[in-house]
């Protein structure tokens, strides 16, 4: 399988000290604020109470108690839900998203930080590596696709079965998801990556009772289930893929990070009530969140025209920006339906993200931010971010436990509040 190089390579995690695996402890507290945000939403808290009826168990998540695979599941649900969560642009994708829940889950039930931090690495890896090749159609969103070989990996490695078995058991059966929930403005689309982790254990358990399958399926998948007919081509072993990985400054998509850069950078230069309101930015971002007047949270996270409003009236674009308050407050709908988009042809044409906002005049060009190619976020920025969304879950206190659980080995009680 073309994945098996790298499976044997990263199976022993990453060397201690090593940049990589600093990047990996910052994903994995990246994914642990992101989901403690999450999990504040109800239909998230509906989420984890519905799954305990088929998965009881011992870890305490949002009122429910679950088992771990399905405290995972709820996580990875929880951890999309605010669109705040990394992303690597080799893969098209968040590879972290399934992967990091077991971790973490793995972690809050006792084990070695070491071992945890491993299996996270190795998901990483597979994951990331998976998304490369595994590149879908046009109607098709890659949530819970590819990412379950990760969630197998790591499940697999967690559990002592074999990796490289369980994820030829999972690149068998790899799903794939449709983008028409995200275009229709419903949330089933928050489901997907928790499919990947419930398929990622399934996967992990039938290796460690012995299951196999042939090392071809995944290049068999590609071709039925996608049309691709030349052998996919991923990054060899020796490299650490998560190295690359962004973490992101906001919540959203990222096409609209900046949209509300600009709009913070004038927020305290423009009048608070502007009149003409334009954003020029490159033609993908336009495509991609050029949603208007969103009436649900989900579509709200995918539109320029709203990342702009939340930014100047909150002051932020965080989890915020789409609550069930933010979506029917007046004053944000108006600023949303003041705002004229327009391409940046130059942007375009070149190939680089930015944004130039104007408000009455007054101008801010953004062309880059923090997660960009050679302006990754550092660490006291990441556990900002993290504190921003842990804290009214955990408190100051509890965030604090969890920044030096995930950081420095502390031990790792109350990661989820």
């Amino acid at each position: 399988m073309i994945l098996d190089a790298a499976i044997a390579w990263a199976l022993p995690g990453p060397p201690e000290g090593s940049a990589a695996a600093a990047k990996a402890r910052l994903l994995l507290l990246d994914s642990l604020g992101c989901a403690l945000a999450g999990l504040g939403h109800p239909r998230v808290a509906a989420f984890a109470g519905a799954m305990q009826g088929a998965f009881p168990g011992t870890v305490a998540l949002a009122g429910a108690r679950l088992a771990p695979g399905a405290a995972a599941a709820v996580l990875a649900a929880a951890t999309c839900w605010d669109e705040a969560n990394e992303g690597l642009a080799r893969a098209h994708g968040r590879p972290a998203l399934p992967v990091a829940p077991l971790a973490l889950v793995a972690r809050a039930n006792g084990t070695a930080p070491r071992d945890a931090l491993a299996a996270f690495a190795l998901g990483y890896e597979v994951a990331a590596r998976a998304g490369e090749a595994w590149r879908i159609r046009p109607g098709m969103h890659v949530d819970g696709s590819w990412h379950s070989l990760g969630a197998a990996a790591c499940a697999a490695r967690l559990a002592g079965a074999d990796p490289a078995r369980a994820v030829r058991l999972a690149a068998c059966q790899i799903p794939f998801a449709l983008y028409a929930p995200i275009a229709a403005g419903m949330d089933g689309r928050n489901s997907y990556p928790g499919h990947a982790v419930l398929l990622g254990h399934l996967a992990a358990a039938a290796a460690a009772a012995g299951m196999d399958a042939p090392a071809t399926g995944f290049e068999e998948a590609r071709r039925l289930a996608l049309g691709h007919e030349v052998p996919a081509a991923v990054a060899p072993p020796g490299a650490w893929l998560l190295e690359e990985a962004y973490l992101k400054p906001f919540a959203g998509v990222r096409h609209a990070h900046y949209a509300a850069a600009a709009a913070l950078a004038l927020r305290g230069r423009a009048g608070a009530d502007p009149r003409r309101i334009t954003l020029s930015t490159y033609a993908e971002a336009l495509r991609y969140a050029g949603n208007r007047a969103p009436r649900a949270a989900i579509a709200a996270q995918f539109s320029l025209s709203w990342a702009v409003a939340a930014a100047l009236v909150q002051g932020d674009l965080g989890p915020a920006a789409y609550t069930d308050a933010a979506l029917a407050d007046p004053r944000l709908r108006a600023l949303e339906a003041r705002v004229e988009l327009a391409e940046d042809a130059a942007l375009t044409q070149a190939g680089r993200r930015g944004a130039t906002l104007t408000l009455d005049g007054e101008s801010a060009t953004i062309t880059g931010i923090a997660g960009d190619p050679g302006q990754p976020m550092t660490e006291a920025e990441a556990v900002a971010k993290f504190t921003r969304l842990a804290a009214p879950a955990l408190g100051a206190a509890g965030a604090a436990r969890a920044i030096a659980a995930l950081l420095a080995d502390a031990p790792a009680e109350g990661l989820f509040g």
